[in-house]
């Protein structure tokens, strides 16, 4: 592996690579780069980079664009930058490197071997995988049936495919109110709406999205011979709706801007292919106290409170950025939205979002006869997409889905 540098006037991007540049590798470079080649093994100064453990979106899109101009052997490249640049990291996402060097983008760590789990309750509490009582049990005996210890990478994935996230099961529990069972779960009341209005409704609560009736739309497209001609069909409309609560009250950029992604996803993948057009956002959070606001005189009234991740202007201010941002890469503007701060001291105690909520929506269309899907049949191909999973979430989620 190599590593080279084409700095500019307050950044460098680093550029891992498994053979050298030759001159006209170079000469490319400096012109997507907008920066000058180091001929140097090394850098010396104070920068700011992502950490080298997480692949940034940057790299990603640069990445792509060098190789589509005919750039080979690129395995990774980042934007550093000097830091003085930035008087604060998130040390989430970011890292202080001393110096630049050959070792600045590789990976020394190893993945951890398998291991296989002789007792799925202890390992439970120590993996913090929220399984219930219930669900250790059904493992135990998975286990015993295929005569093996389950892997932790086995129980990662249960726990994840059958969280709350994915799961719902605490919507669609039961739900005892003073003592009397309730005769619906909260799932039930709201699939209840769709019930009792559903004229127009074509699908809903079978798909990560919902389709209603369209209009008839002109499709332009070609039609085979050289031409383009305009077809009516008949449309559905695709809705949706994602919340990205806690992500994006811990880390507000990229909680926001995958819960834009998620959705942007699901809307794609409804039915036999959807196509998204715009999206929308929704925040809730603390008072962020902004000097000047119009809300001075009711944040005035509580006391601001020591935030464990970021603070409700933070949250805010990256969170708008970072949805806009996701909808702005893919092709689809964010055109609508709401905001609610609040905070109150009542008899019963303090109330107020210590969690945000965040809320991504869009709308998109397909044709009215791709909006159910097959059903699968003994025989069909099953391909998995996604891409790195690390373990995050609580009680089991997942990064990339």
């Amino acid at each position: 592996m190599q590593t080279s540098f084409f700095k500019s006037v307050d950044s460098v991007v680093v550029i891992l690579s498994q053979n050298n540049f030759g001159s006209d590798d170079i000469k490319k470079l400096e012109w997507l780069c907008d920066a000058t080649y180091i001929d140097q093994n090394s850098l010396d100064g104070k920068y700011v980079g992502p950490r080298k453990e997480m692949l940034s979106p940057w790299s990603t899109n640069a990445s792509s664009i060098a190789r589509n101009v005919g750039i080979e052997g690129i395995v990774r490249m980042e934007l550093i930058v000097s830091a003085d640049k930035i008087p604060q990291i998130d040390p989430m996402l970011q890292s202080y490197y001393d110096r630049l060097d050959q070792d600045t983008l590789i990976i020394t760590e190893k993945p951890e071997p398998v291991k296989e789990i002789e007792d799925i309750r202890e390992y439970n509490l120590e993996a913090g995988l929220a399984l219930s009582e219930h669900e250790i049990e059904y493992l135990n005996k998975v286990s015993k049936k295929l005569g093996r210890p389950l892997t932790d990478c086995e129980l990662y994935g249960f726990a994840q495919i059958n969280s709350e996230h994915c799961r719902h099961k605490i919507f669609n529990g039961t739900f005892v109110i003073d003592g009397a069972e309730q005769p619906v779960s909260l799932f039930q009341l709201i699939k209840a709406t769709s019930k009792a209005s559903c004229k127009y409704l074509v699908s809903a609560y079978k798909d990560n999205v919902a389709f209603i009736t369209g209009p008839q739309i002109a499709q332009f497209y070609p039609d085979g011979e050289n031409n383009f001609i305009l077809s009516p069909i008949n449309s559905v409309l695709a809705l949706k709706a994602e919340t990205h609560n806690f992500p994006t009250t811990v880390e507000p950029f990229y909680g926001a801007s995958t819960g834009s992604g998620g959705e942007i996803r699901d809307r794609m993948a409804g039915g036999r292919g959807s196509l998204p057009l715009v999206g929308s956002a929704i925040y809730m959070t603390a008072y962020p106290r902004l000097n000047g606001s119009l809300a001075s005189k009711y944040e005035g009234k509580t006391q601001a409170r020591k935030w464990k991740y970021q603070t409700p202007q933070q949250i805010l201010t990256k969170a708008s950025n970072g949805a806009s941002d996701f909808g702005n890469k893919f092709g689809q503007p964010l055109i609508v939205g709401s905001l609610l701060t609040f905070e109150s001291d009542t008899e019963a105690g303090f109330y107020g979002y210590d969690r945000t909520i965040m809320l991504a929506g869009g709308l998109g269309y397909t044709k009215a006869e791709q909006a159910l899907k097959d059903l699968p049949e003994k025989g069909d191909s099953i391909v998995v997409l996604g891409g790195d999973n690390y373990r995050i979430g609580m009680g089991g989620g997942a990064v990339s889905s």
